[in-house]
């Protein structure tokens, strides 16, 4: 080691230090309660006592949420669950005072002593990322995207602790690394948009941890994510609040992620907790009607009933067929040009549901995308309805487009909310032009009846509906011209449990009466096994593996597929925890 490298080696090291030094000066333990000893001896992180949100809606207070009871230990996991609308998110915020304006909060929440509710905004901003921090659903909504990761990270540290730029510089890189982000300095130095969706999650997450908290809320930490980035990212939680000596607060409707990480469980509807208990006993002796009913609609891989695809005689020409098909995007600015799809073959026949899994950047919502005429083939052949896409001119693609649905992931965002949903679902009937306004207006409540929604649900606007029945309009749309083919991208992927059996039931029914074709697109092999005839697996552009669902999800023959199987978390505690030791282990 020379002399200019020994002498950064040391600056790094007196930066780390003084950097640690004044976080832990600006903790203010003094004002913090010493008599807020728990019954089992422990002094708890969190004790909320009789919390209540409210919100002013029409002249008058309505409650989102009363009578909220728990507590949280150090080192505890305890999961919130229960559907959209119990109130499981809004308590959480909050705790952090992050309500809009016409909210209100009234009961008790202790953090180590200090009072959140009614508190200052002073309070709270010092208590905010510095006791206590949240990891938010979506970070490239929550990250900045005009800020590069690294002075995302530097900013947080440096509003609570005295350190230099330097010195919250270093810290930042050693919090990239503590989170094992591939490439610590890339990250730094790179926009949200240009990090993938497992790497923004571990940006927002060493954002997070930056100040050391007490406490970490999670809120849908991993529904976006892939399996195995999903189980990455919960086996780095599971270190870091070891690690920490921190506690988890996790919200969150996927059953399989509680059996996971959780110690502890709430069960919540209509605002209130209607049952609580050990992760262990919340999965295997539950009391509540409700709590069972959530299990219930848990999908399990494993359990879809065995089709006989065969059965599906390939008398017919199949309505989408790739054969050898490149997909290749285009170079912009200093991003190169890249091969997305490499050389894939697959066929859907009228009746059939075909998943296509894999992670992301495998390729999987490019084919989508090709499907629906929205990129170009660079190479091969791929046909709808005997039509070439990529010779069709833009009268034949604009015919070949009615023959098509798509079901997008976010049901909120792919309706215009200025419109009534009924204008939604005719729109697409609308610009076929041919379609009377009588005849659009009796086909929408056919729609709406096919999707089992009221009729007086046309006036309706998108944000007056619940996640499911928004999705629920979608299917409707997307089925407006009784499509040969429907491509699903993710729609139930930001679905709670319940919402998401009953919509899947509902694909089911309805594909099993017009016998379109379909491609399933999902990172969710239980639903994949639920829904699908036949599976395909993408890995890097290519095929992996394709066949019968029984052959795919049964007994895989690809490590790749093999490794996407083994990451899915089970919704047994026990049996998760069984998988995740022999899993560690290399067995």
């Amino acid at each position: 080691m020379n002399a200019s490298t020994e002498y950064d080696a040391e600056g790094q090291a007196a930066g780390r230090a003084a950097a640690r030094a004044a976080r832990k000066a600006a903790k203010k333990p003094a004002t913090k309660a010493q008599n807020d000893i728990g019954p089992t001896g422990v002094r708890p992180i969190l004790e909320v006592t009789d919390l209540g949100v409210d919100f002013w809606v029409g002249g008058e207070w309505i409650p989102a949420a009363e009578h909220i009871n728990y507590r949280v230990n150090p080192s505890e996991v305890l999961a919130i669950v229960g559907e959209s609308g119990s109130g499981k998110s809004v308590s959480s915020m909050s705790l952090l005072g992050l309500l809009p304006a016409n909210g209100r909060v009234h009961g008790s929440a202790k953090l180590q002593g200090i009072e959140l509710v009614g508190a200052s905004q002073a309070t709270l901003r010092s208590v905010r990322g510095n006791d206590i921090a949240v990891i938010f659903q979506e970070p490239m909504t929550a990250l900045n995207p005009v800020y590069r990761v690294g002075f995302q990270i530097m900013e947080s540290l440096r509003v609570h602790f005295p350190i230099t730029p330097s010195q919250a510089r270093e810290r930042a890189l050693e919090l990239l690394r503590l989170v094992e982000m591939p490439d610590p300095q890339k990250a730094f130095d790179s926009y949200p948009h240009q990090l993938s969706g497992g790497q923004r999650q571990r940006a927002m997450i060493a954002q997070s941890i930056s100040c050391d908290p007490a406490m970490l809320i999670a809120d849908e930490p991993t529904t976006a994510l892939d399996v195995t980035i999903q189980a990455e990212i919960l086996d780095l939680l599971r270190r870091l609040h070891k690690r920490l000596n921190s506690a988890i607060v996790i919200i969150t409707h996927d059953m399989g992620v509680v059996a996971d990480l959780a110690d502890n469980v709430i069960v919540m509807r209509h605002g209130e907790v209607v049952e609580r208990g050990s992760v262990v006993d919340i999965f295997n002796h539950p009391k509540h009607p409700y709590t069972q009913e959530l299990l219930a609609a848990v999908p399990h891989l494993g359990t879809g009933e065995a089709i006989v695809t065969e059965a599906l005689a390939r008398q017919e020409e199949p309505v989408l067929r790739l054969q050898d098909v490149d997909i290749k995007y285009p170079k912009r600015g200093r991003i190169p040009a890249f091969l997305a799809v490499d050389g894939v073959s697959f066929d859907i026949h009228p009746g059939e549901v075909v998943g296509l899994v894999g992670e992301s950047g495998s390729g999987k919502t490019t084919i989508a995308r090709a499907a629906v005429g929205l990129v170009p083939v660079a190479g091969g052949r791929l046909t709808i309805a005997g039509q070439d896409i990529a010779t069709a001119n833009s009268r034949e693609l604009r015919a070949v487009r009615r023959d098509i649905g798509i079901v997008f992931q976010d049901p909120g965002s792919s309706l215009n909310p200025r419109f009534p949903v009924g204008e939604s679902i005719g729109e697409p009937l609308l610009l076929s032009g041919l379609f009377d306004k009588k005849q659009i207006n009796s086909r929408v409540e056919e729609l709406l009846e096919q999707v089992e929604l009221p009729r007086s649900f046309r006036n309706r606007y998108p944000h007056e509906l619940s996640g499911g029945q928004r999705q629920r309009i979608g299917i409707a749309r997307a089925l407006a011209l009784n499509p040969k083919l429907l491509v699903a991208d993710e729609p139930t992927s930001a679905l709670d449990v319940s919402v998401q059996a009953r919509v899947l039931e509902l694909l089911q029914e309805v594909q099993a009466k017009l016998q379109f074709a379909c491609l399933f697109v999902s990172h969710d092999l239980a639903v994949v096994d639920l829904l699908a005839h036949r599976i395909v697996v993408m890995n890097q552009g290519r095929v992996a593996e394709q066949g019968s669902k029984e052959d795919i999800l049964r007994a895989p023959k690809d490590p790749y597929t093999q490794r996407l199987i083994s990451a899915v978390p089970l919704p047994d505690p026990i049996a998760q925890r069984e998988r995740r030791e022999s899993r560690r282990v290399g067995i």
